[in-house]
């Protein structure tokens, strides 16, 4: 089953598991469990699912880092969760390109959400994944910076023939 349908699958699930108030990974034990009149879920959206909750607060407090004027409890409910899924996509499974993960949430919210929802998620995306990049950039620096510190801190063989 192709992804693009795994996510709407996911999506269904998290959209159904937020509406009801209802803890997420038991939503997706009973959908497992008993997928009801639809085929089972596939695989890949059982993975979005449990991504999703077991770094939702990571993501939605990214996402609220990222969005100017809306946090994650005022956006509408299906908004919410496809930046949720694009996100988790984004920052977690390194399988799928982050352009591949806008360009899904887009195909998603343009199906689903009201006229003004794709250019308010490719926005709030692309300011996902800039801040990925910058956190990966210090990263690089801060580790950078420490093995300098240490190859500095660490006597030169000069140092070592002078004081014996």
């Amino acid at each position: 089953m192709a992804r693009s349908t795994a996510r709407k699958r996911a999506l269904n699930t998290l959209y159904e598991a937020d509406e009801k108030s209802q803890d997420i990974l038991s939503l997706l034990d009973e959908r497992i469990a008993h997928p009801g009149a639809q085929t089972p879920l596939p695989d890949y959206a059982i993975e979005i699912v449990r991504g999703v909750a077991e770094h939702r607060r990571h993501i939605d407090r990214t996402l609220d880092d990222c969005s100017t004027g809306w946090k994650v409890r005022r956006m509408g409910v299906v908004d919410r969760n496809i930046l949720r899924i694009a996100a988790w996509e984004i920052l977690f499974n390194d399988e799928v390109p982050d352009k591949v993960a806008i360009d899904e949430a887009l195909a998603l919210a343009k199906t689903l959400c009201d006229d003004d929802a794709p250019a308010f998620i490719h926005g709030l995306l692309s300011a996902v994944c800039n801040a990925k990049e910058a956190e990966a950039a210090e990263e690089t620096t801060a580790s950078d910076d420490s093995a300098h510190a240490v190859d500095s801190a660490a006597p030169s063989v000069e140092d070592q023939q002078t004081a014996e």
